[in-house]
C-alpha cells in the first residue's frame, strides 16, 4: 500500500510533552465497531470493558539508553536499540560520519565503548568496556531515551525517570516505553479486578526503531527492526482458555499486540514464544490472537498508524484521528489513549 495513504496533519500543540496527572485521568477515545465515537477517560475502563475480558501488558523496563560522548574532539550521540550479548548493543549514532571502526567513544562517568562495525541498516555495534554490567554503566552515564518529538522541544529531567516507566516495568531492556500502559495505576487495576477484568503480562523490549520514519513510498519496501519478545507457556494457556470461553483478549499497546500476533498460528492458538520479531502489520492482515487494542495516538505515516488501520480499517481510523484532533486529545507517548474494539 502507498505510505501517503497513512498521512494526516497534526497541529504541534496536540503533542503532549508531559503525562496526565494522575495517570488514569487521561482521556480515552472509544471506537467500537461502527458505533459513534465515545469520549471517556482511562478511569472509565471498568465500565467500558466486559467481565471476563483479559488485558495484556508489556512488563519491559526502559533503560537509560541515550548516551552523549566524544571520539576525540567529535561529539557522538548514541541511542542503544537492541542488545546482542552481555556487552554489545546495536546503536543508532548521531554524527556517525566522524566514527570509524575500532574507535573508542568516551561517555560521562568513565564509561566507554568500542565502535566495532557499522551494520547494514546504518546503525553501529558498540562493545562496552570494563567488567561492570552494562545496565550499571547506563544508570551512571545514560539518560532516558525520550521520543524525538518530545526531546526536540524540552530536555530530559528527573521526572522522566518515573514518568516514562509503567507500573508493570520489571524486565530491563527497552529503549522506549510501552506507552499505553503508562495510563495505569494501582487504583485502576483494583477497580478492573473488582469488575471481573483480568490481566496477563508478556515481554517485548521495545527498540528505538519504533520512532524511525517510514522512508519508502510503499509499505512492501519498508523493513522493520527486530525486537526481542517472550510469552511464557502458562500465560499462553490462560489466554487461549479465555478466548475458548468466549472472553476477549485486549492488548494494552502495540508492543503487546505484536508479540501476541507473533506467537499465534493460523489456527489462532497462542503458543509460548521467545525470540526476535519483526512483524509488520498493515491493512489486509488477519488478526489471530487479539480482540481489541488499547493504544495511544500515533505519528502520521508510521508503522503504528498502519497497524491500527489494519485492525479497524483505514477510513475508520482517519475519522477517529480527525475526531481526536478537533476535540483536543493529546497525542503520542505522553498523550491520551484510544480503545479500539473491531
Amino acid at each position: 500500500m502507498r505510505v501517503d495513504l497513512f498521512d494526516f496533519d497534526l497541529p504541534a500543540e496536540r503533542i503532549a510533552l508531559r503525562p496526565a496527572r494522575p495517570r488514569d485521568c487521561a482521556r480515552m477515545l472509544v471506537a467500537e465497531g461502527s458505533a459513534p465515537f465515545a469520549d471517556r477517560t482511562v478511569r472509565d475502563l471498568p465500565d467500558v470493558l466486559r467481565p471476563g475480558d483479559i488485558l495484556v501488558f508489556n512488563d519491559t523496563r526502559v533503560i537509560p539508553a541515550q548516551l552523549e560522548g566524544r571520539r576525540g574532539e567529535a561529539r557522538i550521540g548514541a541511542t542503544l536499540h537492541k542488545r546482542v550479548d552481555l556487552r554489545r548493543w546495536q546503536a543508532f549514532v548521531r554524527n556517525a560520519k566522524r566514527l570509524r571502526e575500532g574507535d573508542r567513544v568516551e561517555f560521562p562517568q568513565g564509561v566507554s565503548a568500542i565502535a566495532e562495525n557499522r551494520l547494514a541498516d546504518g546503525s553501529w555495534m558498540f562493545a562496552f568496556e570494563g567488567e561492570e554490567p552494562v545496565e550499571v554503566l547506563l544508570e551512571r552515564a545514560g539518560q532516558m531515551p525520550l521520543p524525538p518529538y518530545i526531546a526536540g522541544k524540552r530536555g530530559t529531567d528527573e521526572a522522566d525517570r518515573s514518568d516514562y516507566q509503567t507500573m508493570f516495568a520489571q524486565k530491563e531492556g527497552a529503549v522506549a516505553a510501552p506507552t499505553a500502559a503508562l495510563h495505569f495505576t494501582p487504583r485502576l487495576m483494583q477497580a478492573l479486578e473488582n469488575a471481573g477484568i483480568g490481566h496477563e503480562t508478556l515481554t517485548l523490549h521495545v527498540g528505538a526503531g519504533t520512532f524511525l520514519p517510514v522512508k519508502a513510498d510503499d509499505t512492501t519496501d519498508h523493513a522493520m527492526h527486530a525486537e526481542w519478545g517472550r510469552i511464557d507457556a502458562d500465560v499462553a494457556a490462560r489466554l487461549n482458555a479465555a478466548r475458548s470461553a468466549g472472553n476477549r483478549v485486549i492488548a494494552v499497546g502495540t508492543t503487546s499486540l505484536r508479540v501476541l500476533e507473533s506467537a499465534a498460528g493460523e489456527d489462532k492458538v497462542i503458543r509460548p514464544f521467545e525470540g526476535d520479531t519483526s512483524i509488520f502489520i498493515t491493512p489486509g492482515y488477519t488478526f489471530r490472537a487479539i480482540d481489541g487494542l488499547m493504544t495511544n495516538f500515533h505519528l502520521p505515516r508510521s508503522t503504528l498508524f498502519m497497524l491500527v488501520s489494519a485492525l479497524m480499517g483505514l477510513e475508520r481510523m482517519q475519522a477517529a484521528y480527525a475526531h481526536a484532533i478537533v476535540n483536543a486529545y493529546r497525542f503520542y507517548s505522553y498523550g491520551d489513549a484510544s480503545l479500539l474494539l473491531p
